[in-house]
C-alpha cells in the first residue's frame, strides 16, 4: 500500500526549487529565416541554367538554317542531358542550402 503525504498550501510554495542532478542536453536548433527565393541565384545553378538555355537556343538557330540532322542529334542529347541537369541542380541546392 502506497504511503500518503500531507502537505499544506503554503509548505507547498514555500518549499526551495527542486534541483535536478542531470544536466539538460543540448538541441539543434533550425530557423526557417534565410529561405527566400533569392537563394536560387546561386552560381552554379545560374551556370548550368545558362548554359542549357544557351544549347536550346543554338538548336532552335540550327534549326532556322536548315541544318536538321544536326538538330535531331541535338535533341536526341538533350533527351537525357536536360532531366539530368535538372535533377542535380535540385540536388545540389538542397545539399549545399543551410536550413
Amino acid at each position: 500500500m502506497r504511503k500518503t503525504h500531507d502537505s499544506t498550501f503554503q509548505n507547498f510554495f514555500n518549499k526551495p526549487p527542486f534541483k535536478s542532478s542531470t544536466k539538460p542536453r543540448p538541441f539543434k536548433t533550425y530557423s526557417f529565416v534565410p529561405f527566400s527565393p533569392l537563394a536560387m541565384l546561386d552560381p552554379t545553378i545560374l551556370t548550368i541554367g545558362g548554359i542549357v538555355l544557351g544549347i536550346a537556343i543554338i538548336e532552335r538557330i540550327l534549326e532556322r538554317w536548315g541544318v536538321i540532322d544536326l538538330v535531331d542529334q541535338f535533341a536526341n542529347v538533350m533527351r537525357f542531358i536536360l532531366p539530368v541537369t535538372f535533377y542535380s541542380a535540385l540536388i545540389y541546392f538542397f545539399a549545399t542550402f543551410m536550413f
